[in-house]
């Protein structure tokens, strides 16, 4: 993966100083164990599920996974991400919608297997389309992903006799990918859990530290610029999922006491025609983060029905066209003076995406630190689900 920072042409020497000294402060804070959630991201991590589930479950052709937010879109990244590598069909349902619910039961699986996720085993969405979909489906496989504690899920499971995964109590849904939530169905798409953790050689090296410290820095001083629109520009298809894992990652974590940043996930080139101009000249109240890969050299344009005035595009693959975009966007970018940085993926393998899992989350907490916020906790929308409750009672 080849990084490229064009963020800031000029970080502030005080707060690279100081992003430095928070790095150090949560690397020891790691070392120590005060951030238990890290440890999900270390290959000796102990998942608490058995390799004889995973046996069972990897028998099934088609895997349904139910949850929200956090708890199932580390997956959907894994899935969209990988999928060239996975011989095998997963749906997911992850938002309240009778066309969701049309669209599963017209795939008509047979037999299929369904994990549903939440940490706190009360989330509303879940247990409404669980409900949904199993009521007459008694027969098939079952496994619920859920904290040890008494909860509408764990109730839900003990009726239905079915299996129950412990969702530790110490990781939040956003940051749950490497644990339980994201580690099972990587198991059932036959990836190599192991590949994906490498906490341990990251935070110790260099170029990766750098990185880190440089990123978070520079953002870090635009948030003080009031640079606040944090657009990802996704140049493959396969990272869209991807974006949006990281979009709920730091709105969820960042977005505290009137600070933080108001993420997107813009489709390219496709917003080219809808969204670029506003991006290019527009309020200069953005940076972006762009995903690009290079691809297969599998398509490739004939001569025929391509004018003379637009030869130019006559044999070329639909890399070097993608490309050719991108590059344009990356120059405009700089003419303009809009700050970007650039995740670049020359392969697609677990390690590769278990490090921008690491680089994200590890980016995120140092930000808390530098902005005096909890990365942990989302007390605006625990008020919403409270209202919510109140609301469906009185109906």
């Amino acid at each position: 993966m080849l990084f490229k920072n064009n963020l800031i042409k000029k970080i502030k020497s005080k707060n690279i100083l100081k992003t430095k000294k928070k790095f150090w402060e949560l690397k020891k804070d790691y070392k120590e164990k005060r951030i238990a959630l890290l440890t999900s991201f270390e290959k000796n991590y102990k998942l608490s599920y058995s390799k004889k589930l995973v046996k069972v479950l990897r028998k099934k052709k088609n895997i349904i996974l139910v949850g929200m937010g956090g708890s199932i879109l580390g997956a959907k990244a894994l899935y969209s991400f990988l999928k060239r590598k996975i011989n095998k069909k997963f749906f997911f349902l992850d938002n309240l919608s009778e066309k969701n619910i049309l669209e599963l039961n017209l795939k008509k699986f047979i037999k299929p297997a369904y994990i549903f996720i939440s940490k706190s085993g009360n989330t509303i969405e879940t247990v409404t389309n669980m409900n949904l979909i199993i009521q007459n489906k008694k027969n098939n496989t079952k496994i619920f992903i859920t904290e040890k504690t008494s909860n509408a899920i764990t109730e839900i499971a003990n009726k239905l006799k079915a299996e129950i995964i412990e969702h530790k109590n110490f990781i939040g849904g956003r940051y749950s990918v490497m644990s339980e939530a994201g580690m099972l169905p990587a198991e059932l798409m036959n990836l190599n859990v192991k590949k994906f953790k490498n906490l341990n050689y990251l935070i110790n090296n260099k170029n990766f530290v750098n990185r880190l410290i440089s990123d978070a820095s520079c953002l870090y001083d635009l948030s003080k610029q009031n640079i606040l629109n944090s657009i990802v520009l996704n140049y493959d298809p396969d990272m869209s999922d991807l974006g949006y894992w990281y979009q709920q990652l730091i709105a969820e974590s960042l977005g505290k006491k009137g600070k933080g940043f108001i993420p997107m996930v813009s489709i390219m080139p496709k917003d080219h025609h809808s969204l670029l101009q506003l991006y290019l000249d527009g309020p200069k109240n953005n940076f972006f983060t762009i995903f690009a890969s290079r691809h297969q050299k599998k398509y490739r344009l004939s001569n025929y029905l391509i004018p003379k005035s637009i030869k130019y595009i006559a044999k070329k693959n639909l890399e070097t066209i993608l490309c050719a975009q991108r590059k344009a966007m990356e120059k405009a970018l700089i003419k303009n003076r809009i700050p970007f940085r650039i995740f670049y993926f020359l392969k697609k393998r677990e390690q590769e995406l278990g490090t921008i899992f690491t680089f994200f989350v590890l980016e995120t907490i140092l930000l808390s630190r530098l902005m005096k916020l909890n990365p942990f906790d989302q007390p605006a929308v625990e008020n919403i689900k409270q209202d919510t409750k109140k609301i469906l009672l009185k109906s």
